[in-house]
């Protein structure tokens, strides 16, 4: 660690926020180091994590429920299971779905029977329902019936399931919400985000879907024991980590990374961080070289499985399986052997590859240097407190200075424009979930979110034209209140490099998925597939290792699928 600590210290080199922030290379993000499901698992084989499953009363029909244990060095932690039987019509994965094949939560300790019987009359109704202070988070999810039904009947003649049949889908089960943060009736964050375990961003629910994703495995091999009887067999080891878990995201997901500018920075500012450490090293050894083309070859294997049925993706796919062809072609020069040779791996990246390959090839870099980066991930988190009080005595000044450097992007476009002023975004009445709507279409308008820095930051700037700059930001807030949020917000993302989106979040180009994508690639997921612009199908933890076998893996080595 002492070669760790040297470049730490030492300055680095990050992307321009003006490179980064854009919304269609943040729609080409991938899952790396830093991603919050693989900090998750390096922490629980890293302490010793004890798992068990204390409880699992399911009948022949595949209804009852499940527990799962995690004990680590100060606490336990239980995801308790319900297991239904859906009928095929109910099967939805929507947000206004009532129900569900399986329901989840995950509890603070170990339940009671008590505790039990309550939240079986709770959780399979979700929303419907109420938790309490005990459960950390509240999820469901649903069958792919399709690959359910085949690996079910593939276990119970006692044959393993076929990996291309696999690969098309990836999960038994996705999730459609994993809820936390005392919503609906369920333990405040206040309650649990200073315990050393859960101190990265999301790791409580992540805990949850990877248990989930047991739960699915064990469901599974039951019913195809029910189906088979004697003749049935489990998966075997190498098949049964080829399945994660899979999850629906919609709209309710997007205005995440606008309306958390201080908590974006810190994702983003983490991983360019990392970039910029890898690319200051001046030379790369023998054995993180073999690394990192091994990799490559695994990651253009991952490209090759990735189906989808969306054109927009399938042609950045195409593009990417291309810019991997390219990588491996470069990668059989000295470009390796050379001083600097990431930094310079990085502008070839630039020069020759696609927004897919770019920011694959940025994630890949990162692999042979967890000794480097992997702390890194301490501090991609955000107390969104601290700036939410405006500076009212600072000049007007310092305000314009700010927006000049952060949105100068903004001036150019014309928000008189329907095309670029198309959408709205708002929040429906019914579910209380995030919506957009087009603005020429729609009485919406009024119900506006404040989810458009770029038309806002532009109407500040409008409106300080008259200001002398001497005035305070006070004064004009008090003749100005309407523009308060975005005052807000210019200072803090002038402070933060990574906190504002450097596009039109309300134009009618604008594709919400680009938001899920970058979100999604935080949390460590893989296989996007979008059903439309606006909602998206993924797989989490494909690949990783289960409870049973996380003493005896490394998680990161098998972030990527194996070659044979």
């Amino acid at each position: 660690m002492i070669e760790a600590n040297k470049v730490h210290k030492s300055g680095i080199n990050k992307r321009p926020a003006s490179q980064v922030m854009r919304l269609k290379r943040m729609g080409c993000f991938h899952q790396s180091r830093l991603s919050f499901m693989r900090v998750l698992l390096r922490r629980l084989k890293r302490e010793s994590w004890s798992f068990e499953r204390p409880a699992f009363e399911i009948d022949e029909k595949g209804v009852g429920y499940a527990t799962y244990s995690v004990t680590g060095p100060k606490r336990t932690y239980t995801l308790i299971a319900f297991a239904h039987d859906l009928p095929a019509e109910l099967r939805s994965d929507r947000v206004i779905a009532e129900a569900w094949d399986a329901t989840f939560t995950l509890f603070d300790g170990v339940p009671t029977r008590d505790d039990i019987e309550r939240l079986s009359k709770n959780v399979p109704l979700q929303e419907a329902g109420r938790i309490s202070e005990k459960e950390i988070s509240l999820s469901r999810a649903n069958r792919s019936v399709r690959l359910f039904e085949y690996v079910t009947d593939c276990l119970s003649r006692g044959i393993q399931p076929e990996t291309s049949e696999i690969e098309k889908v990836g999960y038994l089960m996705r999730t459609t919400a994993v809820y936390g943060s005392s919503k609906f009736g369920a333990c405040d964050r206040e309650n649990w985000a200073n315990r050393e375990e859960f101190s990265g961003s999301f790791q409580p629910e992540l805990l949850a879907v990877w248990l989930i994703r047991t739960f699915a495995i064990d469901i599974v091999e039951h019913m195809a024991k029910m189906r088979g009887g004697e003749n049935a067999v489990r998966l075997e080891a190498d098949i049964r980590r080829r399945f994660g878990v899979g999850n629906s995201t919609g709209l309710g997901m997007a205005p995440f990374l606008i309306n958390h500018p201080a908590l974006i920075d810190s994702w983003i500012n983490g991983r360019e961080t990392a970039l910029g450490i890898v690319c200051k090293l001046e030379r790369a050894t023998g054995h993180e070289i073999s690394k990192f083309k091994e990799l490559v070859e695994r990651a253009s294997l991952n490209a090759d499985q990735w189906t989808t049925d969306h054109e927009h993706q399938k042609a950045k796919i195409a593009c990417l399986q291309k810019d991997m062809e390219k990588l491996k072609t470069i990668l059989d020069s000295d470009i390796l052997e050379q001083e600097k040779p990431w930094q310079k791996l990085l502008l070839w990246g630039e020069d020759n590859l696609g927004f897919e390959g770019q920011e694959q090839l940025v994630s890949l870099m990162l692999e042979p240097y967890g000794y480097l980066v992997d702390d890194l991930s301490s501090d991609m988190k955000a107390d969104e407190t601290v700036q939410f009080r405006i500076r009212g005595n600072e000049k007007i000044a310092d305000l314009k200075q700010s927006l000049n450097r952060v949105y100068a992007w903004a001036k150019d476009i014309d928000f008189e424009d329907s095309q670029a002023n198309a959408r709205v975004w708002y929040v429906s009445e019914e579910k209380l979930e995030p919506r957009l709507g087009e603005r020429h279409e729609e009485p919406i308008e009024p119900y506006e979110q404040p989810l458009a820095p770029g038309r806002d930051a532009k109407r500040l700037m409008a409106a300080l034209e008259t200001w002398s700059d001497d005035e305070t930001i006070a004064a004009f807030l008090m003749q100005h209140a309407e523009h308060r949020h975005i005052v807000r917000r210019v200072q803090l993302a002038s402070q933060k490099d990574y906190a504002e989106i450097r596009d039109n979040t309300i134009s009618s180009t604008m594709l919400p998925i680009d938001l899920l994508r970058c979100k999604l690639s935080f949390f460590g997921a893989t296989k996007f597939d979008p059903r439309s612009d606006r909602w998206v199908r993924i797989t989490m933890y494909q690949g990783a290792p289960f409870p049973d076998e996380l003493h005896a893996l490394d998680p990161d080595d098998l972030a990527y699928p194996p070659l044979s």
